[in-house]
C-alpha cells in the first residue's frame, strides 16, 4: 500500500479557506485504508492545534496525523543527545514538541540552538543564540522559509530569524524542513513505510517536491499554491528535479497517472 505525505498551505487551504476538494480527498483515503500523514513546515502550532484548525474548515483531521517540523526537530536534537539542554526560539509548538521529546528548555549553557518561528523575537535573544552558539552550541533550524502569507499580507518566517542568527554567529544551521529531507524522513518512520513506498503532494516545488525527492519519495505537484502553470518551468529549473505526477487539483490527481497499489480513488 502506498502511503501520503500531504503538505497543508497550499495544497489543503489557503489561509483559513479550504481547498475546493480536499474534504472529499482526505474522506475517499480514509474509506480506502490509504495511510496518510499531513507534513508541515510551520514549528509554531502544535499537532492538536493544527488538527483543531483543519477540522473548523471541515477537512477531518487528528493530533497523531499532523508532522511539524518541530516535531522532527527535537527528536533529530532527542536521537543525537538524549535529554540535552536546548535553548529555544519559539513559540508554543516548539517548546512543546521539546518538552514532549524529553529534552530540557534553558537559559543557560545549551548544548542546542533550536531555533523556529518567533512572533516575540528580541534583539536579546539574538544576541544569546549567537554567543551560545559562538561557545559550541549547536544550531537547528525548524524551517528555511523567509515569508510567510498573513491577512495583513506577507510576513517575516523563521528563515528570516535564522538569517540574522546565522549572520550574528556565522555558523550555518542544521535545517529540519522542507526542502530538507530530515522532516521527511522522520514523517516516513511515523508512518513506518520506506520511501519508495510513499508519495510527497504539495504546491511548492521549491520546498514539497524538492524534500519528497531529496527523501527518494515519488513526487506529485498540486497546482493549487505556490507553483502554477505559469512558473513551473522556472521552479523546475530552481529545484533541479521535475515531480512525478503534475496535476491541477487534488480531485484530478488520480488521473493524472499515480495508483496506489490495489486501490483507485
Amino acid at each position: 500500500m502506498t502511503a501520503l505525505l500531504i503538505d497543508l498551505d497550499g495544497t489543503m487551504y489557503h489561509g483559513t479557506r479550504m481547498i475546493e476538494g480536499a474534504d472529499h480527498f482526505i474522506r475517499t483515503c480514509r474509506e480506502k485504508g490509504i495511510p496518510f500523514l499531513f507534513v508541515t513546515n510551520n514549528s509554531s502550532r502544535t499537532p492538536e492545534a493544527i488538527a483543531n484548525m483543519l477540522r473548523g474548515m471541515g477537512i477531518e483531521a487528528a493530533g497523531e496525523e499532523i508532522c511539524t517540523s518541530a516535531q522532527a526537530a527535537a527528536a533529530y536534537v532527542s536521537r543525537q543527545r538524549s535529554g540535552a539542554k536546548v535553548y529555544c526560539i519559539g513559540e508554543d509548538g516548539l517548546q512543546q514538541a521539546l518538552i514532549h521529546a524529553g529534552l530540557q528548555l534553558v537559559e543557560e549553557q545549551p548544548d542546542y540552538v533550536v531555533q523556529g518561528i518567533d512572533r516575540n523575537f528580541t534583539y536579546v535573544k539574538l544576541s544569546a543564540a549567537m554567543n551560545w552558539i559562538m561557545q559550541g552550541a549547536s544550531f537547528i533550524m525548524t524551517n528555511p522559509d523567509f515569508q510567510l502569507p498573513s491577512h495583513e499580507g506577507l510576513t517575516p518566517g523563521a528563515g528570516t530569524i535564522g538569517a540574522a542568527i546565522e549572520a550574528a554567529s556565522q555558523t550555518k544551521p542544521v535545517v529540519i524542513g522542507k526542502p530538507s529531507s530530515i522532516l521527511m524522513d522522520y514523517a516516513l518512520r511515523l508512518l513506518g513505510v520506506r520511501a519508495e513506498q510513499a508519495v510527497v503532494i504539495g504546491d511548492n516545488m521549491l520546498t514539497d517536491i524538492a524534500a519528497g525527492a531529496a527523501a527518494g519519495c515519488r513526487t506529485a505537484l498540486v497546482m493549487t499554491g505556490v507553483t502554477t502553470h505559469a512558473n513551473m518551468d522556472m521552479h523546475i529549473q530552481l529545484a533541479g528535479i521535475r515531480p512525478d505526477y503534475v496535476c491541477g487539483s487534488l480531485s484530478e490527481l488520480w488521473g493524472s497517472g499515480l495508483r496506489l497499489e490495489n486501490e483507485h480513488l
